[in-house]
């Protein structure tokens, strides 16, 4: 079911939104999990996300001359304001929205999750995440291509088994973890993979 999605999509950013009022201007400009982003703009991307439509996705991705890094880094620019407080009241400004890009919905709460675990764990932040919310993250990836984002190719050649959750994919060697930590891996979050263990760890773990 799809009617569920955004009610999830809602309390995560609802969550973040907390969790970032907290932070002072120095951890905003903490490195996130994101690659060459600081958490000021993996905050300022979720205010992009939030915004897409359908029709704005994929006007965006043929001016960035179709690279989705390049898409996102725009969008980033585009929504990253002077200060943090400004970025944070964007952020409220669109946590209640329901627009999407051309994409399963379930992949919004890959964004919501994954990010907020981008910007929570540099700063030593927890979260509990909704289970449901973790494993249809997780399983979405593993029906998603690589070159999407996801980890449909890694599933041929792993055996994922969450050890709190009902999930067990993937052909090949195990690798075993709680759900949260098999989807940050597979979504290319190497600080997860020391919450991981068993014989495809290797495989999970080696470059794409």
């Amino acid at each position: 079911m799809n009617d569920d999605v955004w009610p999830m999509v809602h309390a995560e950013r609802a969550a973040l939104i907390e969790d970032l009022a907290r932070l002072d201007d120095e951890q905003w400009r903490q490195p996130s999990l994101c690659a060459g982003w600081t958490v000021h703009d993996v905050a300022a991307h979720l205010v992009d996300t939030a915004r897409t439509t359908r029709l704005g996705f994929v006007a965006g991705l043929a001016r960035a001359r179709f690279d989705f890094d390049r898409q996102n880094a725009r969008g980033v620019e585009r929504e990253r304001a002077g200060s943090p407080g400004e970025t944070l009241e964007r952020l409220r400004r669109v946590a209640s929205r329901r627009s999407t890009p051309p994409a399963p919905l379930d992949s919004r709460l890959v964004e919501e999750v994954v990010h907020g675990e981008d910007i929570r764990r540099p700063l030593g932040l927890t979260r509990a995440y909704p289970p449901q919310a973790v494993v249809r993250g997780l399983r979405l990836q593993l029906r998603t291509p690589a070159s999407f984002g996801g980890a449909k190719e890694l599933a041929s050649r792993v055996r994922l088994i969450a050890t709190d959750a009902e999930v067990l994919a993937g052909d090949g060697p195990e690798v075993r973890g709680p759900a949260l930590s098999l989807l940050l891996a597979v979504s290319g979050r190497r600080v997860a993979l020391d919450e991981l263990d068993g014989p495809g760890l290797a495989t999970l773990a080696a470059p794409a």
